[in-house]
């Protein structure tokens, strides 16, 4: 468990915000991602200060750009630098730790700001409100064109959830899912083929079925078929 930078009391899980004092501690990067500061300021504009963010490089070898709130340590990432971060940053995971994901899915967003809609760094639209990795319980707030914006804290909560296998378990879903769409699909194309061969064995060379009627052009209802039958045997 972390503890405040400015008052040392202990940092409730899942926020970068002192309950006591109300100061923010960077439990984000400090300790994991040894980075610099690029240049002081960017055009991009904190969605929750109003202030102009600070470009950080977080690498030394290969330069990886974000923007960062120097007041409430939130994280901007430009489409797909957030996954590039999570699957270099946290490797060797073999296994997956149920419990531990669920006790990340439940901790509630404790920022005194609330949960609310919040306008992109770069275009200020509105940004949509997503459950990271599907079933991370992170909610963040994605710009499709621009990227990814992170409170304080919920980097470190995606850590975590890589850690205890959440991708794992994602990966294990959607291969399930994909069984189940691919089975679907195999029983409509055995559903199509069965009638393809009822259509042709009630069909003759010209076209026209048994009782009548020219089965290329539309298929007969019930009703019909039943008329046409009577009629057949009537003669």
């Amino acid at each position: 468990m972390a503890n405040c930078s400015n008052c040392s009391a202990p940092m409730p899980y899942g926020s970068n915000r002192c309950d006591y004092c109300g100061g923010f501690t960077d439990i984000d990067l400090k300790g994991i991602h040894y980075f610099t500061t690029n240049k002081t300021e960017s055009e991009r504009i904190c969605p929750r200060c109003g202030i102009s963010l600070s470009t950080i490089d977080l690498t030394a070898q290969e330069k990886f750009y974000i923007e960062r709130c120097e007041v409430c340590l939130g994280l901007f990432f430009d489409p797909n630098e957030l996954e590039a971060l999570l699957e270099g940053t946290v490797t060797n995971v073999f296994s997956i730790d149920r419990d531990k994901l669920d006790c990340i899915r439940k901790i509630e967003n404790r920022d005194e700001r609330g949960a609310f809609y919040i306008k992109c760094p770069v275009c200020a639209k509105i940004m949509n409100r997503v459950n990271f990795g599907t079933n991370s319980g992170v909610i963040v707030d994605r710009c499709r064109e621009h990227g990814v914006w992170l409170d304080g804290g919920e980097l470190r909560r995606l850590f975590d959830w890589m850690k205890a296998g959440g991708k794992l378990l994602q990966q294990q879903r959607d291969d399930e899912q994909g069984k189940i769409e691919m089975r679907e699909l195999e029983r409509q194309n055995r559903k199509l083929q069965a009638q393809s061969r009822y259509d042709t064995t009630f069909t003759e060379e010209s076209g026209y079925g048994l009782f009548g009627g020219d089965l290329r052009k539309s298929d007969p209802d019930l009703f019909d078929i039943v008329t046409r039958a009577i009629g057949f045997f009537i003669k």
